[in-house]
C-alpha cells in the first residue's frame, strides 16, 4: 500500500499519464461530464467530499502551469474562489465563461467529481513538465 500522496487508484494513474499541457477537471457535484471523458466520482453524499479538499490534495500531487476557472465564481461563489486564490496564485489564473468552461472540460483527460454543492466550483487543471528537483 502507498504511504504517501493519493491512494485513490484512478487519480493516481491519471496524474501518473499525464503529459505538458495535458488537462483535468475537478468539479461539484452538478457538472456534466462530456461523452467519452473519464470520470473518477468521489461524491459520497452532499459536500463530501468537498472540492477544497480535492484540489488541495491533487495540488499537493501534480505539477501545474495554468488553471481555467469560470468567470462567474467571482460572484456566484467568491468563499470558494478565495479558498482556490490560496492555493493558485492569480497570474495562473485563466477565466473563461461557465459555457466556454464547460466546452473547454471535453479536452480533459478525466473530471474528478466532488460532492460539492456550491455554484461554479469547478477547476481545469493544465500539467506543467518538471525535469528539476522536487521543489
Amino acid at each position: 500500500m502507498k504511504k504517501l500522496g493519493i491512494l485513490n487508484s484512478d487519480i493516481s494513474k491519471v496524474l501518473a499519464d499525464l503529459g505538458h499541457m495535458d488537462q483535468i477537471c475537478i468539479g461539484d457535484a452538478g457538472l456534466p461530464i462530456p461523452d467519452g471523458i473519464k470520470k473518477i466520482d468521489l461524491a459520497l453524499e452532499r459536500g463530501l467530499p468537498s472540492f477544497i479538499d480535492v484540489l488541495r490534495i491533487v495540488l499537493a500531487d501534480m505539477w501545474i502551469e495554468k488553471v481555467i476557472l469560470a468567470e462567474e465564481i467571482k460572484t456566484n461563489n467568491p468563499a470558494v474562489l478565495k479558498q482556490i486564490l490560496a492555493l493558485v496564485p492569480l497570474e495562473l489564473i485563466e477565466w473563461k465563461s461557465h459555457t466556454d468552461f464547460k466546452d473547454t472540460t471535453k479536452a480533459s483527460k478525466a473530471i474528478i467529481r466532488t460532492g460539492e454543492m456550491t455554484p461554479y466550483a469547478n477547476i481545469i487543471l493544465q500539467s506543467n513538465v518538471h525535469f528539476g528537483s522536487d521543489e
